[in-house]
C-alpha cells in the first residue's frame, strides 16, 4: 500500500511555498511582480561577495580552523544533520570540535546537542567570536553552521548544500521571488557541493550534479534517510515499519515539509500533515489543537527539530514520536574525506596555534 496525504498548513509557510514553487498563473504573476526586488537583492548580495573576494571587506581569522556548512537557498537542505555528521567525523578522527551557529529559532542548538551530546555547541551570531569561545572551551576546530554567506569569518573548507527535493530545473528565483540566497554560480566559492536528497531519487540528485559541472567544484550526493521512531520521552524506540497502514498525524515546522511527508508516506502510512512555518515556536494553543486532533490517529510523528520544542509541552494521551535523519554518503565519498582531512591538517597551521582576542 502506498501512503496518501492531506496537507493542513498553518501560518505563513504555505503561501510562500506556493509563491516560490507553484506553476499556477497567480504564482507566476506574483514572481514577475517581485522581479525588481529580486534584482535588487541580487545586486546587493553579489556586490557584497565581490567586495570580500577582492579584499575590500576584511576576512578575519578564526581562533581555530573552521569548516563552514551552508546553503544557497533558504532552509530545507538538511544542513543541521550534515553539519552534525561532519562534526562527528572530525571527533572520530581525533579532533575536539565545536558547532558554532547563530541559533536562529532556538531549535537548532537543541537539535545539535541531541545528535551529538559530547560535542560543544556555541551560539553566537559573530562566528569569529564564537570560534574564540570554542577555543576557550578546549576545542581545536569548529564547524560553522549556516555560514556560507557569512564571509567575515575565514574557513579552511566551505561546504554548500543543495536540496534535490527542492530542485526545479531552471527556475531558480532569488529572494523574495524564490528561496535562493545566491545564484548557482556562487557555488564556485565552495570547496565541496553536497546534493542532499530525502524523497527525491538518486537520478534526480545526479541531474543537480550535472547542472553544477560548469563550476568544476567537487561534488557529493548524500541521502538523508529516516531513522527509527523514538518517543520524545526517551523511553521507547520502534522500527519505521510500524507505520505501515497506520493513520499518522505528521507535524513539522521545517524548510521542506513535503519531503518529510513523502518519507513517512513511503513507509505505507496514511499521512495527514500539519505544516507550520520554518522555526515556528509552538504555543500552548498550538499544542492544545494538535493534541485534540491526535486522538484520531494511530501515531503522531514529528521531526527531531520539532521534538525538541514540542516534547516539553506535550501532555496528550497519544505519545509523540520523532524521526531524525541519518546521513548516508552515496557518491563523492572521497571528496567528503578530503574536506575532513583538510580541516584536520589545518589544526597544526601556525596561525591557529597562537591565542588572540577578537579582531
Amino acid at each position: 500500500m502506498t501512503g496518501s496525504s492531506r496537507w493542513l498548513s498553518v501560518g505563513d509557510g504555505d503561501w510562500l511555498r506556493t509563491l516560490w514553487e507553484s506553476d499556477r498563473l497567480g504564482a507566476r504573476v506574483a514572481r514577475a511582480a517581485l522581479m525588481p526586488a529580486e534584482l535588487l537583492f541580487h545586486a546587493v548580495s553579489a556586490s557584497r561577495a565581490a567586495l570580500y573576494s577582492s579584499g575590500v571587506f576584511d576576512t578575519h581569522q578564526t581562533a581555530v580552523p573552521a569548516l563552514s556548512v551552508g546553503n544557497l537557498t533558504v532552509g530545507g537542505t538538511g544542513k543541521t544533520p550534515v553539519a552534525a555528521y561532519l562534526a562527528r567525523r572530525l571527533r572520530d578522527a581525533g579532533a575536539t570540535p565545536a558547532i558554532v551557529l547563530r541559533g536562529y529559532g532556538d531549535d537548532e542548538p537543541l537539535v545539535h546537542r541531541t545528535l551529538n551530546p559530547d560535542i560543544q555547541v556555541v551560539v553566537s551570531p559573530d562566528r569569529v567570536a564564537g570560534s574564540i569561545e570554542a577555543r576557550d572551551r578546549g576545542c581545536d576546530v569548529v564547524v560553522l553552521d549556516d555560514a556560507f554567506q557569512h564571509q567575515r569569518a575565514s574557513r579552511v573548507a566551505d561546504v554548500v548544500l543543495i536540496s534535490a527535493d527542492r530542485w526545479h530545473g531552471r527556475r531558480r528565483h532569488l529572494l523574495p521571488a524564490g528561496p535562493w540566497r545566491e545564484r548557482l554560480t556562487a557555488a564556485g566559492r565552495a570547496s565541496l557541493v553536497i546534493v542532499t536528497r530525502k524523497a527525491a531519487s538518486l537520478d534526480h540528485a545526479t541531474a543537480v550534479i550535472d547542472a553544477l559541472r560548469p563550476t568544476k567544484i567537487p561534488t557529493a550526493v548524500v541521502s538523508l534517510d529516516p531513522g527509527e521512531l523514538r518517543d520524545v520521552s526517551g523511553n521507547a524506540a520502534v522500527d519505521l515499519r510500524a507505520l505501515r497502514d497506520a493513520r499518522v498525524l505528521a507535524i513539522c515546522a521545517i524548510g521542506d515539509p513535503a519531503a518529510f511527508e513523502a518519507q513517512l508516506a513511503g513507509t505505507g502510512a496514511r499521512v495527514d500533515l500539519v505544516a507550520f512555518r520554518d522555526h515556528h515556536r509552538y504555543s500552548a494553543a498550538d499544542v492544545a489543537a494538535l493534541t485534540d486532533r491526535a486522538v484520531q490517529y494511530d501515531r503522531v510523528v514529528c521531526t527531531l527539530k520539532d521534538a525538541v520544542k514540542l516534547g516539553p509541552l506535550w501532555q496528550a494521551a497519544s505519545p509523540l514520536w520523532y524521526v531524525s535523519q541519518r546521513v548516508v554518503v552515496e557518491r563523492g565519498g572521497g571528496a567528503v574525506d578530503d574536506v575532513i582531512t583538510t580541516t584536520l591538517l589545518a589544526r597544526s597551521a601556525p596561525i591557529h596555534s597562537r591565542r588572540s582576542g577578537p579582531p
